[in-house]
């Protein structure tokens, strides 16, 4: 039988004890800490912890063990949250015309390398549903109706509701999204932008790019918020290019980029590697779990 391992995440005003008082509250409830990353924000006074639990050995269920630990956390002014490895996140990819960042993410899920279950893919458009086919997932097309953008997103969001999305990636989902919906996922939206953010926002940033003599073409995967493209970085890279460089070979080097960058967004926030504190995301490597 696989055992079940806890995750939480916490942050707080940094103060003495903090570790001792949060292990040896797992240690007395019978789990072994698996790993135990930390970071303090000197500048700001503020701890963050993100701890990885086996729960063999206790008996506590999952509202004993939250109703524990919200005793410990009150009166240390904690944020945080639970998460269990028997439960594993519904996810909704959107699309419109670009395929790469789609089949990259596909190929990854089918190969065992999301932790995840991509419910669905849904798109503006038809044209990527052979993909959808391809890999046995639910295509769902919701077309934008002209001058009434919300009842598409009304119905945008009773799909996504009705089959309880954990995560959405807007895997070049080519609509701005509206401040109602954003803010009816917060922390839920994973965007991939074509840039370093944040230059060369908008329409062809590959001519853009070639026209200014780039030395740099890169790609960043962050939280969608009401300001657009400038929600919390969750992963960037970047890649050096010559004046050889055409627009063409510009577009080609940022989809590779591109597809690593959400990749590396997508699983951070699956294996809750992720604390968001104000516009930064603080985000924790993999401990080889």
């Amino acid at each position: 039988m696989k055992s079940q391992i806890v995750t939480f995440l916490i942050q707080c005003p940094d103060q003495k004890g903090l570790v001792a008082k949060i292990t040896n509250f797992f240690f007395e409830k019978g789990f072994n800490i698996l790993s135990c990353q930390q970071y303090v924000n000197s500048i700001e006074n503020t701890y963050f912890m993100r701890i990885r639990l086996n729960a063999d050995g206790t008996i506590l269920s999952k509202k004993e063990l939250e109703s524990s630990f919200l005793e410990l956390s009150t009166p240390l002014h904690f944020k945080w949250s639970v998460h269990y490895s028997d439960k594993k996140q519904q996810v909704a990819i959107l699309v419109s015309h670009t395929s790469h960042n789609l089949y990259d993410l596909l190929e990854r899920y089918k190969e065992g390398n999301l932790n995840c279950t991509v419910k669905m893919i849904i798109s503006n458009h038809e044209k990527l549903k052979p993909i959808a086919d391809m890999f046995q997932v639910p295509f769902y097309y919701i077309p934008v109706i002209a001058n009434d953008k919300s009842k598409q997103e009304k119905q945008l969001m009773e799909l996504l509701d009705s089959h309880q999305i954990d995560l959405i990636i807007l895997a070049r989902y080519m609509q701005i999204l509206s401040a109602d919906f954003i803010n009816a996922y917060p922390e839920k939206i994973i965007n991939i932008h074509h840039s370093f953010l944040p230059a060369f926002q908008g329409a062809n940033p590959y001519l853009r790019a070639y026209e200014r003599g780039v030395k740099l073409i890169g790609a960043t995967a962050h939280y969608a918020t009401e300001d657009l493209d400038e929600g919390p970085i969750i992963e960037q890279d970047v890649k050096p290019v010559t004046h050889e460089s055409t627009p063409t070979t510009l577009k080609k080097i940022g989809a590779d980029i591109e597809k690593l960058v959400l990749a590396r967004a997508v699983n951070n926030h699956l294996n809750h590697q992720i604390i968001v504190s104000g516009n930064r995301a603080i985000v924790f490597p993999e401990t080889g779990e």
